[in-house]
Parts: C-alpha cells; sequence; structure tokens
C-alpha cells in the first residue's frame, strides 16, 4: 500500500529535476533582461557615449510629467483594454459552441482557428491594409451600399489599430476559452432551464461563473499581447496613434537613448502585469463568491 505513495512521490521529484534546467534557462531569458533595463533606466543618458553609470529618476520623471508620453501610455491602455473585450466578446460564443459541438468537423474547425496563428503579424497587417484602404474591400463596400458618398479614412487610425489587434489575438483568446469550457458538464445549463430559467439567466448566472478561470486566463493572455503589440500598431496605425512599444523602439533604436527607452520598457511591464493581475484577481474573486453561493 505505501509503494504507490513513494513512486508517485519519486516520479514528482524526477518530474521536478526534469522541468528545472529549462525553467532555469526560460527564467534567466525572462529576467536578465528585465534586470538589465532596469539598471539602465537609472543611468544618465549620453549622446557621445550612450549612458553614463549614476543613478537618477530623471527617465521617470521625464516620462510622467511629458504630456506627450502620458499620452502614449493611456492610449496603450484603451486599445490594448478595448482589443481584450472585443476578444472576449467575439470570442467566446466561438468557444462554447467548439466545447459543445459533436460534429465530426470539429477538428478541422480548431485547425482553421490556429491557421492563422501560422502566418506573421506583419503579414496579417499588410493584409487589413489592403482591405481598409480608401480603395479596400470596406470602402468599396460602403460606397456600393449607398452608406458612403465617397471613401472615408480608416487606415492609420485608432480604429484600424483596434481591428488588427483584434484580429491578431481573437484565436487566443478562443482557444483559451475553449479549454476551460470543454471541462463543463453541460447538464447544469439543462437543470437551470428545468429550474425556470430563461436562456440568459442560465448563461449569466450558471456558465460564466462556471467559465470564469478560462475568461481570465484569456483576458490575461489577451490584454498582455495587446499592450505589447508592435508589427500591428505601426503598419495600421501609422502617424494616427502611437503606442508604447513602437515608442520606446525608437528611443532605443532610432534616438540611441537607452536610458529612457529602458524606463519607458520597464513602465510597460509593471503596469502590463499590475493591470493584467488585478483584473484576473477580481474576475478570480468573483469565481469564488458565485461559487460560495
Amino acid at each position: 500500500m505505501s509503494a504507490v505513495p513513494q513512486g508517485g512521490a519519486r516520479q514528482a521529484r524526477l518530474g521536478a529535476c526534469l522541468a528545472f534546467p529549462s525553467s532555469l534557462v526560460v527564467f534567466c531569458i525572462i529576467m536578465v533582461p528585465i534586470v538589465l533595463m532596469f539598471r539602465y533606466s537609472f543611468n544618465f543618458h549620453d549622446p557621445v557615449h550612450i549612458m553614463r553609470e549614476g543613478f537618477t529618476f530623471e527617465n521617470y520623471v521625464k516620462f510622467f510629467s511629458d504630456s506627450y508620453y502620458r499620452g502614449v501610455f493611456f492610449d496603450t491602455i484603451k486599445v490594448a483594454a478595448t482589443c481584450t473585450l472585443l476578444a472576449l466578446l467575439f470570442g467566446f460564443p466561438v468557444a462554447y459552441f467548439l466545447a459543445k459541438t459533436q460534429s465530426r468537423h470539429k477538428s478541422l474547425l480548431i485547425i482553421l482557428l490556429v491557421f492563422p496563428l501560422m502566418v506573421g503579424n506583419v503579414v496579417r497587417a499588410a493584409g487589413w491594409m489592403v482591405v481598409l484602404g480608401n480603395a479596400g474591400a470596406v470602402n468599396a463596400l460602403l460606397v456600393w451600399l449607398g452608406v458612403i458618398a465617397q471613401p472615408i479614412k480608416l487606415l492609420y487610425t485608432p480604429l484600424a489599430v483596434v481591428i488588427g489587434t483584434t484580429a491578431v489575438v481573437l484565436p487566443y483568446m478562443i482557444l483559451t476559452l475553449q479549454s476551460v469550457l470543454e471541462g463543463i458538464d453541460f447538464a447544469v445549463e439543462e437543470a437551470a432551464q428545468n429550474l425556470g430559467a430563461n436562456m440568459f439567466t442560465t448563461f449569466w448566472r450558471v456558465v460564466l461563473p462556471i467559465a470564469a478561470p478560462g475568461v481570465a486566463a484569456g483576458t490575461m493572455l489577451v490584454f498582455i499581447l495587446c499592450m505589447n503589440a508592435y508589427a500591428t500598431p505601426v503598419l495600421l496605425g501609422g502617424s494616427g496613434i502611437t503606442m508604447m512599444a513602437p515608442s520606446l523602439y525608437g528611443q532605443i533604436a532610432k534616438a540611441s537613448n537607452w536610458t529612457f527607452g529602458s524606463s519607458m520598457a520597464l513602465i510597460l511591464v509593471i503596469a502590463t502585469m499590475l493591470i493584467a493581475l488585478s483584473a484576473n484577481w477580481l474576475i478570480h474573486r468573483r469565481y469564488v463568491r458565485t461559487m460560495a453561493s
């Protein structure tokens, strides 16, 4: 009787030993650049030598005191939050359908969902440039329907960035939600409806609270991706909107201001994690309250 627990413990220790080297490598790859950025952000900018060793808060003071960079920061948060909300609204019904369907074509549907992830963001953004351009499909359709008399500017606007970024992150949201929804016993829906609940009440009071862990994981993943988006805002936003990732790239690669660019990168990382973890905590808190009641 005691051999089973001992064998399980031995396997657990073996798994931990095997996972430790790869986990250490991933940790170093992630943390070493962050630590370097943290140190660089307190150095002095030197136009000749790029930076001088020291300790100053002037880079952070410059960021938060300059209305332009504050605008870039809040625009990034607004775009990321909007794209995350849209991905959740459009992705949940698809994930719900994939989780419930018993169709023999389910595998094909999942393959079609994963297929866009095999195409780079630059290629997808270029496709949206063709669709949203003045002579693109959207303007042509609106003119043909008589909604507008002449093409309107869609490309190089915040709307274009939201559309393109949402299209990029939507598969991630759907796949994350589907993995959680498939673990739900959908007999609870029938039980709720037998007790007199309508479809909306069943979804809001039964399905959604149970799916809260998937919603939290999906929104957290998608929000992080949106906050750090680079190719899509550059190609679809142009000069119409500037987000944090392209802005800090310009500081480091074009202006050679590594100290200020490092402070921007660190602010982006900290803000992304704080907002994502806070949203995750709120969703899990509601989930715990719902399950407890």
